[in-house]
């Protein structure tokens, strides 16, 4: 009876654990509420995103801060945890921080002390205003910082002139590009390569799991084509 008792818990806090994690996050969630205004409203949008990826991956959330943003991780910690920061005010304070060569706590401390104009009017402050080629370095950082991530982002006009070479599988609803990814991806400390636009079709036959020809197989199998040359059978499409 009491097995039964334990396991009934155990499921009612694993089912408990799902939900919250599950759940949107509100502004109530954070201790100054939650309304970036940065002046732009893709940032704006991307650090509402960045709430909800912190919010339910906090340790990857972490890792990104820490090795990428040169946070220490018991300031990222302890802004999330005990002082109930935004994850989308981390970021972007360290964020910000990055680009004038400030350390993340500088910039923390700030806007401790004065929020009440937002983010635009903080990076004003900080030497980076509209427009600048500062400003543009910092709306490119979410872009490396997504791809850590494994999740997707929308890239605006502006970005997509950055990045002309993304790779692109599909357009969103509003007509941005959407680089596909999984959403819960754990930052790793390495980008996502680029992936070739130009598709090519394969002629060559190798030897390997429902093909047939000369070659040898070892995890990805080589194989001699008709169309000449030797090529990799391995299952990759070219």
């Amino acid at each position: 009876m009491f097995a039964n008792t334990k396991l009934r818990l155990l499921a009612l806090s694993a089912a408990t654990a799902v939900m919250m994690a599950a759940a949107p996050v509100d502004a109530q969630d954070f201790v100054f509420g939650w309304n970036p205004r940065s002046g732009d409203v893709w940032v704006d949008q991307r650090l509402g995103d960045i709430n909800q990826y912190g919010t339910r991956y906090r340790e990857p959330f972490i890792d990104e801060m820490t090795r990428n943003y040169a946070a220490p991780r018991d300031l990222v910690s302890d802004l999330l945890v005990r002082q109930r920061w935004a994850p989308g005010d981390v970021y972007y304070a360290c964020s910000i921080a990055q680009q004038i060569g400030r350390p993340c706590r500088y910039v923390v401390d700030e806007w401790n002390r004065d929020h009440g104009q937002g983010w635009g009017a903080m990076a004003q402050r900080m030497g980076i205003k509209p427009g600048s080629a500062e400003f543009h370095r910092l709306k490119k950082g979410f872009v490396p910082t997504y791809d850590r991530w494994s999740r997707p982002i929308v890239l605006d006009a502006d970005l997509r002139r950055a990045y002309p070479d993304r790779h692109v599988d599909h357009h969103g609803r509003d007509g941005h590009a959407v680089l596909r990814g999984d959403d819960h991806g754990k930052s790793n400390g390495a980008s996502h390569k680029k992936a070739s636009s130009v598709h090519t079709k394969s002629s060559v036959k190798g030897k390997s799991s429902g093909s047939s020809g000369k070659g040898k197989s070892a995890g990805s199998s080589v194989g001699k084509g008709k169309s000449g040359g030797k090529g990799n059978g391995g299952g990759k499409k070219g």
